[in-house]
């Protein structure tokens, strides 16, 4: 019930409009701390909601895959500069994104992540590898602004960003396959 209530509360603070002005105003905090907020408090409301329809699914998300295909398709939508100016130009984007995040990503991540087997768990982590990877690269290296509300060092910013997550998500492979995990296959 406390995770629950914890994520009201962040989509509720989140909703606020001098945060969520700011968290907007700039383009890193608007994609790497808005975006995964908003789907953090979907995954911490998420607990209520899937008990509640727990058969709904059971039924329609049996062992993860089509909850988690959904997590892709949204995440990667928001992935697009296209995407970032349209919710700050168009409402009905903006009202997508505080809606579709929390209840399109994160609910069915929290019920589709501990149904996926190891190797499904791998290929999400390897598909999410090079599309940081990707867009990385196409903040950083475009010469152009490729989005209309933010300026172009701005995306390089957000380019760095994703540069630096796309290499702590390489850390943790190089380090996953270094270490013992014979406990837990036990």
């Amino acid at each position: 019930m406390k995770q629950t209530i914890s994520g009201v509360v962040l989509f509720c603070i989140l909703l606020i409009p001098p945060v969520r002005t700011y968290m907007e105003s700039i383009m890193i905090l608007h994609m790497l701390v808005q975006l995964p907020l908003l789907i953090l408090a979907g995954w911490l409301a998420g607990k209520v909601v899937i008990q509640k329809f727990s058969r709904f699914f059971a039924k329609y998300n049996e062992n993860g895959v089509p909850g988690i295909t959904l997590v892709i398709i949204i995440t990667m939508y928001w992935m697009l500069p296209r995407a970032m100016d349209e919710a700050l130009t168009f409402y009905h984007v903006e009202l997508f994104k505080f809606l579709g995040l929390p209840f399109l990503v994160g609910i069915p991540l929290r019920d589709s992540w501990h149904k996926l087997k190891a190797v499904g768990k791998s290929f999400v982590y390897l598909n999410y590898l090079p599309m940081f990877g990707l867009m990385a690269w196409l903040y950083i290296d475009t010469p152009i602004q490729i989005c209309n509300n933010y300026l172009e060092v701005q995306q390089k910013v957000l380019g760095w960003g994703f540069l630096i997550i796309t290499a702590f998500m390489v850390l943790y492979i190089i380090q996953f396959v270094f270490t013992d995990h014979s406990e837990q296959e036990s």
